[in-house]
């Protein structure tokens, strides 16, 4: 397993993630679920209600972070919100928080950040691991 794939995988079994925008120069932050990953895309839902949508939809910029224990992932990336139909279905089809939330998936929105850098950190082992991947590079 390479690294990445160790990162991506530590993603999938925490998908409760801490999401950071900005508005108005000030960062403000939320916690998200990973809806999705496909590959190193990460998919969310919101509702074009919140502020999370307009913030998104002025700077797309994001930053997410996960942990558990010792171990610490940070993404950076951008929102996109060109996500497909039949993605958008699925997503909603397979989470029965949205189902319970919202009547029909037609009534949220959906992006998906696909990482630019990963940071991964485990302060188990000494000296502690502390990778930077700067995947813009990679492609």
């Amino acid at each position: 397993m390479t690294n990445m794939d160790k990162i991506f995988r530590f993603l999938d079994d925490h998908v409760e993630v801490a999401l950071a925008t900005v508005e108005d120069d000030k960062p403000r932050i939320r916690i998200f679920q990973v809806m999705k990953r496909d590959g190193r895309t990460l998919f969310f839902a919101t509702s074009a209600q919140k502020h999370v949508y307009r913030q998104l939809q002025a700077n797309p910029h994001v930053e997410l972070a996960s942990s558990s224990g010792n171990v610490f992932v940070r993404v950076a990336g951008k929102a996109d919100f060109s996500v497909d139909d039949a993605t958008c279905r699925e997503i909603y089809d397979t989470n029965p928080v949205l189902q319970r939330l919202y009547e029909d998936y037609q009534k949220l929105a959906y992006f998906r950040v696909e990482p630019e850098a990963i940071e991964y950190f485990d302060l188990t082992p000494t000296p502690p691991i502390c990778e930077y991947n700067d995947l813009r590079e990679a492609k």
